[in-house]
């Protein structure tokens, strides 16, 4: 006779101590980030007078920089088998560029200190992601993916209350930035910067990996598989459209919205993005990734096309409050996808060419707006909804194509 004893139990899942300490960390360095690089554009514009071509230049060489690193790093911790200490090394190469946004005047300087900061953001993101998905068993990699990405809104959340809070008390009501507060800010800043290279150089450990005949992937195309090939591909067509928040926080401005406005829109997208990663990720986890990547990417498509179409401020705001569940729906979940698509040993590099091409084509994609947008040279553009009506298009392109196709490349891509 079988008894209740004699009946095993399934053990709830737990998330990892790595998931929740890289979670820690991310929501530090967006504490950080988020009260300074919000209003970086703004910066730029009104106290610098910088065109936004230039931001979009600025924007685009930044993220360039760090994808090229992306790659590296990623296969490189595959090579040497240490995730922890190549994402601790690109913290701290952030968080001691962030001091220097202090003393800058001009918008070379700004780029300089931009390209340090992405710079350990390549040496970080390709590593910590694979800790993450090593610490993590394949059922449950949505919803770790999901509350790494709540727990950096999270702090982005904070980071924009502290800066609406500063904002408020230094020039309430004002329609343009000053460089008294945004200095203030970057002091703030500076603390829990360095707050989240401690916790993740004292709390992360690194993640066993089960020794298999599987070698890193060597740093060549040939050398990926042809879903991951298909995938990349995809998100490449996206991501070309995929142009700086900068343009959407200038695009506020120009509406009619106050620099305290901006940031109450910004908070609210946050917890609305906060809100919904962990439960989109492990609904992922149940219904297959490309349908909420799909879901993600159609959400973008409308509501840029949303963004292009607005004539007051507010319009501008509910709809950038409603564009955090396209984050919530697909920075985790495309994330939680490679893990599925790549074995452990490969996936460094896996997420360091994934990370690399987003990176990568964040630099024609943001250029490519501030020129639609003001034009270059003698050509004055075709004005401010232009870059959002190029971006809703590729987004429309992207999620039909991995709809059409991904059913032919195979169950692992298609669902």
């Amino acid at each position: 006779m079988t008894t209740h004893s004699d009946i095993p139990h399934k053990k709830p899942f737990r998330l990892t101590r790595n998931v929740w300490v890289t979670t820690i960390t991310s929501f530090l360095t967006d504490v950080s980030s988020e009260m300074i690089n919000n209003l970086l554009p703004l910066f730029l514009a009104n106290v610098l007078g910088v065109s936004t071509a230039v931001i979009g230049l600025i924007e685009g060489i930044a993220e360039m920089t760090s994808s090229f690193l992306k790659a590296f790093s990623g296969w490189l911790s595959d090579k040497i088998g240490n995730r922890k200490w190549l994402a601790v090394a690109g913290y701290a190469i952030s968080a001691c560029a962030k001091p220097f946004f202090y003393f800058v005047t001009t918008w070379g300087g700004v780029l300089a200190i931009r390209f340090a900061d992405r710079t350990g953001k390549g040496i970080r993101n390709s590593p910590r992601d694979a800790l993450i998905a090593d610490s993590t068993d394949e059922q449950h990699r949505g919803i770790a993916f999901g509350v790494h990405r709540a727990g950096d809104t999270a702090g982005a959340v904070l980071g924009i209350g502290i800066a609406l809070l500063v904002v408020l008390a230094t020039q309430a009501g004002s329609l343009t930035l000053s460089r008294d507060t945004f200095q203030i800010l970057v002091l703030i800043g500076i603390i829990p910067a360095f707050l989240a290279v401690i916790a993740l150089a004292t709390l992360a450990k690194e993640a066993p990996r089960k020794k298999t005949s599987i070698q890193p992937m060597r740093l060549n195309w040939g050398a990926l598989s042809p879903d991951f090939k298909f995938f990349l591909l995809i998100v490449g067509i996206f991501t070309l459209g995929n142009s700086s928040d900068a343009f959407i926080i200038l695009r506020a401005q120009e509406r009619g919205l106050t620099i305290a406005d901006i940031l109450g829109m910004l908070l609210m997208f946050n917890l609305i993005y906060a809100v919904f990663s962990s439960p989109l990720g492990a609904l992922s986890d149940k219904i297959g990734r490309k349908r909420i990547l799909i879901g993600g990417w159609l959400v973008y498509g409308v509501l840029y096309l949303c963004f292009a179409l607005a004539t007051d401020g507010m319009q501008i705001w509910l709809i950038y409050a409603l564009y955090g569940l396209y984050y919530a729906a697909a920075e985790g979940t495309a994330k939680a996808m490679i893990a599925d698509l790549i074995p452990s040993e490969q996936r460094g590099t896996a997420y360091g060419y994934y990370n690399a091409l987003v990176g990568f084509m964040a630099f024609p994609a943001s250029l490519l707006a501030g020129v639609l947008w003001q034009g270059v040279g003698s050509w004055t553009g075709f004005g401010a909804s232009a870059p959002f009506l190029f971006g809703a298009m590729l987004a429309l392109i992207a999620a039909g194509l991995l709809i059409v196709f991904g059913r032919k490349r195979g169950v692992a891509v298609a669902d």
